[in-house]
């Protein structure tokens, strides 16, 4: 049809030229053989069939088809890898025991040997050198009491052995610090080792463990006031400045005084102190103190630093005056870890009450330690503490004794077969008649002794001094008994009153006796003192030593509890 179109069209288009031509006659003649009229010719034959043309490109992909059905199972793969152990298994009960085995052959006969006698004796000193050796260990690196163990250190004085009269474990406290920026002077009376803690810092700076004031940029120097926890006498001073290597106070003084109730002002409390210095109320009450103008025990000394080693600075004092309070004074600024205050305690005998009874061995009334067998666990002096023990290191330990026998045995009245003990002596507070005994095994549990004794005995102060030098082999004491050997029980006070004692004559100085070993909190010597040394010294009978009682004889035979 489409062939048809072009036929059509190209014969009208002739027709329309021929008509042009026949409006022009002077040309028709000139050009009527010069037309030609094109008429297409037949269909010719079908050509030729063509070679096979290249393919073409590809068609878009078609939508997915539906799923096939699922295939027949393959046929079963090879072994793969091993997986990973698995965890150990839980351990098998124990098997039974085997048989017993035959019974070997008898040994040949030994050689006679004529030094059996011999070897016992030094079977004998090897037990008697082991205890020697554990007993010289307490001595080097303890002397009676507890010394630094961090590095070298300088030669320890010998009145470390006492009491620290101002540490916070026997009530000493703080009454008021010129500043207490960086630490709370509190510190200076922890009863624990100082300590240091390289990333703790609070607001105002690096976290200190003792009483550091701010860098001073004012007239002046810094000090404190601390009430002593047991009044007394002071035989020495240990200023630690234990981690205090470029802060340290690079001098002190310590000055003292004895004061009465009604000689201490009104001082508001301190409470919580840090990053502040000290109000002008706190100021306007303790000038009515006057502390400047307090006895010198200590003139102005220089400190070392608090590295490992050279850290603590003792100061002896030769006072024989009891006190009550301290003022320690630092120059200019600084800070200062511990401050120990060595000595013993004393009663105020004049002012005591002679139908009162005392606990006339307790460090506050002025009872001491001066001599033990073995502290290998806790101090004897712990015994005659304050209150209450707070754990088994506040108490008197020994370590177990080597020669106890293979096999434990009793006799009749449960009492054990052991050949050895243990015991520590100690001075009275003041010489008198003991009434009634308290032997506390509290939180000795698993480790108490099994039974104990006490003796009594008067001894001067050179004969004191004699026993602690020959560590009281002396075979000159007469110690006579006060407590017979008792049986004690665990975790439990022990009550005897005065029916259950024996010795009722004034004593000046007690031994206690444990076996076979064990560990003992507190002991309490209730009684009367005597009334000769509640004299003036000028009244005193120096030369007798019967000590006449100010009570009443029948006051002894009364019982007496504690709870």
């Amino acid at each position: 049809m489409k062939r048809d179109l072009v036929f059509l069209g190209t014969l009208i288009s002739l027709v329309f030229l021929s008509l042009l031509r026949s409006g022009s006659p002077q040309h028709l003649a000139e050009e009527a053989c010069s037309v030609q009229i094109l008429v297409p010719g037949l269909k010719g034959d079908a050509g030729e069939k063509g070679e096979k043309g290249s393919p073409g490109r590809p068609g878009r992909v078609g939508p997915s088809g539906e799923k096939g059905d699922m295939g027949d199972r393959g046929q079963k793969g090879s072994v793969g890898r091993h997986g990973k152990i698995g965890p150990i298994g839980s351990k098998g009960e124990k098997g039974e025991m085997g048989d017993v085995g035959p019974p070997g052959p008898n040994g040949e006969p030994g050689i006679p040997c004529e030094c059996s006698q011999l070897r016992k004796a030094i079977g004998e000193m090897d037990n008697q050198v082991a205890q020697l050796t554990t007993e010289l260990k307490f001595i080097k690196n303890g002397r009676m009491a507890d010394y630094p163990k961090e590095g070298k250190t300088d030669e320890i004085p010998n009145f470390i052995q006492f009491t620290d009269l101002a540490s916070e474990h026997v009530g000493g406290k703080v009454l008021f610090a010129t500043d207490d920026f960086f630490a709370p002077a509190e510190n200076l009376l922890k009863k624990h080792r100082p300590s240091y803690k390289p990333k703790e810092y609070t607001e105002f700076g690096k976290w200190m463990d003792g009483w550091e004031t701010r860098r001073r940029r004012t007239p002046g120097h810094d000090w404190c006031i601390i009430q002593l926890g047991i009044q007394g006498l002071i035989h020495g001073f240990d200023a630690d400045t234990a981690f205090f290597t470029g802060n340290h106070a690079p001098r002190i003084s310590i000055q003292a005084a004895c004061l009465q109730n009604e000689d201490i002002p009104n001082i508001p409390p301190r409470g919580t102190k840090l990053g502040c210095a000290a109000t002008a109320e706190e100021f306007e009450a303790i000038e009515k103190l006057e502390s400047e103008n307090w006895h010198c025990l200590v003139p102005m000394e220089e400190l070392k630093p608090g590295y490992s080693g050279s850290n603590h600075n003792y100061f002896p004092t030769s006072s024989h005056q009891r006190w009550t309070h301290l003022r320690l004074n630092i120059f200019p600024d600084g800070g200062l870890a511990r401050l120990r205050v060595y000595g013993t305690g004393q009663k105020d005998w004049s002012s005591a009450d002679p139908k009162e009874l005392i606990d006339l061995v307790s460090i506050v009334n002025g009872g001491a330690c001066v001599g033990y067998s073995n502290a290998h666990f806790g101090h004897p002096k712990n015994l005659i503490g304050i209150g209450k023990s707070k754990s088994m290191a506040d108490g008197w330990e020994t370590a177990r004794r080597l020669d106890r026998p293979p096999i434990i045995e009793t006799d009749k009245d449960g009492v054990l077969l052991v050949p050895g003990s243990e015991w520590a002596i100690f001075r009275l507070a003041h010489p008198g008649v003991v009434t009634q005994i308290e032997i506390d095994t509290h939180h000795f549990k698993g480790n108490y002794p099994d039974t104990c004794k006490l003796d009594g005995c008067i001894l001067t102060t050179p004969e004191e001094e004699e026993g602690i030098l020959q560590k009281w082999h002396l075979p000159n004491v007469k110690w006579k008994p006060l407590l017979s050997v008792t049986k004690l029980s665990s975790n439990k006070k022990h009550f005897f009153d005065s029916v259950a004692l024996q010795l009722q004559n004034v004593i000046t100085h007690v031994k206690i006796t444990i076996a076979p070993d064990g560990g003992l909190s507190r002991l309490r010597l209730w009684g009367f003192p005597s009334s000769i040394c509640l004299l003036r010294p000028s009244e005193r009978v120096l030369s007798s030593r019967r000590f006449p009682v100010i009570v009443p004889l029948r006051a002894m035979s009364s019982t007496f509890k504690i709870t």
